[in-house]
C-alpha cells in the first residue's frame, strides 16, 4: 500500500531536492500536485513511502533520478509563436541589427541560445525566422540554434519535431508550407532542413558556470524564471549578462520581469533587455 499523504517535513525534503537541484521554487500551494505526481514514479520504483524515494533520489549519482522527478512536477505548455511580439521584434529589430554588426565586423557567426526550450516550438522558430531573413546567405553562415533544457523528457520530444495541428495552426501558412511536412490530417513534422539547424542539449541552469567557448548575441529564457525565487532568478541574469556578447539581447516572458536596480542589462521594450 502506497502512502497517500505526504507530510510537512517530507514536502520540505523533496522540496529542498528539487531546488538545490534545478533552482525551482515549489511552494506550499503545489503540495496536492506534487503528490499525485510523485505517487507515479512511487509505483515505478516499487516505493511505499516519499521518505524513501528522497532518500534514493539523493543518493543516486547518475542525475537521473533528479531528472525524472523534474519531468513529473515541471508543466510543459508552450507553442509556437508564443508572445508573437517577441519574434516581431527579433525580427524586425534585434536580428538585423545584430546582423548589421556583424557584417561590419567581417564576422559570419551568430549565436543564439534558447534556454529552456522545452519541446522545441521556441527554438525552431528561431531557426526559421533566421532562415528566413538570411535568405540564401544563411548557409554561408554559421547559424544554428543551441536550445537546451533540464528535462530528457522534453528533449526527446523536441529532436523529434512532430506537433500536432493545435499547436502549428498559429503559424502563417507560406511558413508552415516551406518548413513542414504534413505527416497526417492532425501531425505536422519540422522538415529535417531546420531540424539540422538547431542543436538539443541537456543544460542545467543552476549550473554555477556556464561552460560555452563564446558569448551570445541573443538569449531566450522565457517563462523559465517564474518557478525561481528572487536569490536564484537574480544569480541566473548576472551568469546570462556575463555569456551576452556586447549589444546581444535577452528576451524573458512577458510575466516576468527583472529588477533594474540590480541588473546591468538596459531594458528595451517589454520582457527584452540589452547588453550595451
Amino acid at each position: 500500500m502506497f502512502q497517500t499523504q505526504l507530510s510537512v517535513p517530507e514536502y520540505h525534503a523533496i522540496r529542498d531536492i528539487v531546488y538545490k537541484h534545478t533552482g525551482i521554487n515549489l511552494t506550499e500551494n503545489k503540495k496536492s500536485l506534487i503528490v499525485a505526481r510523485l505517487h507515479r514514479l512511487l509505483n515505478k520504483y516499487g516505493f511505499k513511502t516519499f521518505r524513501e524515494y528522497g532518500s534514493f533520489v539523493e543518493k543516486d549519482t547518475t542525475r537521473q533520478a533528479v531528472s525524472e522527478l523534474v519531468n513529473q512536477i515541471t508543466t510543459t505548455h508552450t507553442f509556437f509563436y508564443r508572445e508573437k511580439a517577441h519574434f516581431e521584434f527579433f525580427t524586425a529589430q534585434a536580428l538585423p541589427e545584430i546582423l548589421a554588426y556583424l557584417r561590419n565586423k567581417n564576422s559570419r557567426d551568430i549565436r543564439v541560445w534558447c534556454s529552456g526550450c522545452s519541446t522545441g516550438e521556441e527554438a525552431y522558430m528561431l531557426a526559421m525566422l533566421l532562415m528566413e531573413n538570411l535568405g540564401a546567405e544563411y548557409f554561408r553562415w554559421d547559424a544554428g540554434i543551441l536550445a537546451t533544457d533540464i528535462s530528457n523528457k522534453v528533449l526527446e520530444s523536441a529532436k523529434q519535431g512532430i506537433y500536432t495541428e493545435e499547436r502549428v495552426e498559429v503559424l502563417p501558412e507560406y511558413l508552415k508550407r516551406k518548413y513542414f511536412q504534413k505527416l497526417d490530417k492532425n501531425l505536422w513534422a519540422v522538415k529535417d532542413s531546420v531540424k539540422k539547424e538547431v542543436t538539443f542539449r541537456r543544460f542545467n541552469l543552476m549550473n554555477p558556470n556556464f561552460p560555452f567557448k563564446e558569448k551570445f548575441h541573443i538569449i531566450f529564457c522565457r517563462n523559465v524564471m517564474i518557478y525561481f525565487d528572487r536569490v536564484t532568478k537574480q544569480s541566473l541574469i548576472r551568469r546570462f549578462y556575463d555569456i551576452t556578447a556586447p549589444g546581444g539581447y535577452l528576451f524573458i516572458g512577458h510575466s516576468e520581469s527583472l529588477d533594474r536596480d540590480q541588473c546591468r542589462y538596459t531594458y528595451v521594450v517589454p520582457a527584452v533587455y540589452r547588453k550595451i
